[in-house]
């Protein structure tokens, strides 16, 4: 009997572990994106969630997001197909936009109609897009000058319309009703030097301002950076919109800041904040709000759990991520929601139609390197680990092109088929140390390569390995790893890119016949 005891307790126990191991799998857990979606703005409509987030330079832009619980989310959106036509933003006569484009946005909806706007100084406006459905469209464009630095959009009780915006020393304006502009003498400073309840020794002065009313009381948030410390959230409450506004540190744990608050219908709390996460880019995170004495608490005991009473994230793919065979049938968008352009595209310029099941892209002018080349189409790594593959059809394409894949940021690397004369060459470049090496050339006489990069974002090891294959299944790891590094010139996370350009004469074209992304990594 003894011995049929001591089973039936070590049987207990077992299954109460597992049950408890499933359970705690069975939550969310922190980041809940482990993807390069920064500047969150959240809003909840009824049951339904809604996020706006930063692309800067990629086009289209403005992404707008949707999830039923918080944790996972799909593309639905772009606020706009082009920020605005001109030389930085095309890549014309030498002028790029990168990390610059539009930059943190506020999402609000208010009676009945959704409302996003954004600033950016590559137009120097801030721009308002509107819609009546978030996830179909259309949207309506309203600009007005100056671009309004890290605003939060807000509609008073009282049928005013604010933003409050700046850095260290927060203003607040009045918008017009139509928004089409600022009221004239009604900018207000409200708060002189914001990041003052983190200290006074400050490197990055508060900014990244997002303004709720909740039970009467406003509520703002803003990250700052104390000088040898982390990221840090400060909250100021006020009883009126123009003050006078009380603050205090709001978090300050693992760098995680910047966002705002969110609630649920069954009435949790949550602060939305991202953490720079190293080359995969600044990653969402959630923590869970308690509200004590009329101010929200953040954290855990004032730390970031790594698990939440959320349901539990499944794949990013295909909501953030996904891969693409290019084939269409009639109706279908010519590109799904998850790519997005390197800047402008010429649309003249790629098709995914002159050939069925294939995204052509055209040479258009000569190019230098991949930094200043046209259409170069992409999607988000994502982490902790990522692999991407592609397959080229290099048959048309002309002495001095380059065709391939690429892991895109300033200190980029790429991989594909360069022709020269009529001979064709696999070559690898490398830019990880910020200056591009050709680190290996194979000649090859096929006229279809198959090419994948594997990324490896765990701890930040941020290192990636690129390989080819004549056959698509046998890999041949090609060149140097590349160090990736997240860089402020570029301020976004590495993208897998597809690309085609000239260095010779234009007209020439290669055919991609597909694009795979797996949340794994593949070293063979």
């Amino acid at each position: 009997m003894k011995i049929i005891h001591h089973l039936l307790l070590s049987v207990t126990v077992a299954f109460s572990f597992a049950d408890s191991f499933a359970q705690e799998n069975a939550k969310a857990h922190n980041p809940v994106i482990y993807a390069d979606v920064p500047d969150e703005s959240i809003i909840r409509v009824g049951n339904t969630y809604y996020m706006s987030s930063t692309t800067m330079h990629m086009s289209p832009g403005l992404p707008i997001m949707k999830s039923a619980d918080l944790v996972n989310w799909q593309l639905v959106s772009y606020a706009y197909d082009r920020l605005v036509d001109n030389d930085a933003m095309n890549l014309d006569n030498g002028k790029n936009t990168y990390g610059r484009g539009s930059w943190a946005s506020s999402l609000r909806y208010h009676n009945g109609t959704y409302y996003v706007s954004t600033f950016a100084a590559t137009s120097g406006k801030t721009h308002i897009y509107t819609t009546k459905d978030i996830e179909k469209g259309p949207w309506t464009t309203i600009e007005f000058k100056p671009d309004l630095h890290d605003h939060s959009l807000f509609f008073d009780d009282d049928g005013k319309i604010y933003m409050l915006y700046g850095a260290g020393n927060l203003t607040l304006v009045q918008l017009k009703p139509d928004l089409s502009g600022i009221v004239e003498g009604s900018e207000k400073v409200v708060i002189e030097n914001a990041s003052a309840p983190a200290g006074d020794n400050i490197m990055l002065k508060a900014e990244g301002s997002q303004l709720f009313k909740i039970k009467g009381k406003y509520y703002l948030f803003n990250i700052t950076w104390p000088r040898g410390g982390m990221r840090t959230v400060v909250i100021h409450r006020a009883d009126k919109i123009s003050g006078p506004y009380e603050g205090k540190l709001g978090l300050q744990d693992l760098g995680v800041a910047q966002g705002g608050l969110i609630d649920t219908p069954d009435g949790k709390w949550f602060s939305y904040l991202f953490r720079d996460n190293g080359a995969v880019g600044r990653i969402p995170y959630l923590v869970p709000v308690e509200w004590k004495d009329g101010w929200p608490v953040l954290g855990t005991d004032g730390k970031v759990p790594q698990t939440l009473d959320l349901p539990a994230n499944k794949t990013l793919i295909p909501g953030i991520v996904h891969s693409d065979d290019f084939s269409r049938k009639k109706g279908q968008r010519d590109l799904p929601l998850v790519w997005q352009w390197n800047h402008n595209p010429d649309n003249a310029l790629w098709s995914v139609k002159k050939r069925k099941g294939f995204l052509r892209l055209t040479t258009g002018r000569v190019e230098t390197d991949i930094l200043s080349a046209k259409n170069i189409l992409t999607q988000r790594t994502v982490g902790p680990v990522c692999t991407g593959y592609t397959s080229v059809d290099v048959s048309n394409m002309k002495d001095g092109d380059f065709a391939g894949l690429t892991l895109l940021q300033k200190n980029y690397g790429q991989v594909g088929i360069k022709i020269e004369g009529k001979n064709r060459f696999i070559v690898m470049i490398n830019a990880g140390d910020g200056t591009p090496v050709e680190a290996a050339r194979i000649p090859v006489t096929e006229k279809t390569v198959h090419f994948k990069a594997a990324c490896d974002f765990t701890e930040r090891k941020d290192m990636a390995n690129f390989y080819y294959s004549t056959d698509g299944k046998n890999w041949n790891k090609i060149g140097t790893p590349l160090k990736m590094t997240y860089t402020l010139p570029h301020f976004m996370g590495y993208r897998f890119g597809l690309f085609n350009y000239a260095t010779k004469a234009t007209g020439g074209y290669a055919d991609f016949d597909y694009y795979r992304i797996e949340e794994t990594i593949s070293n063979e």
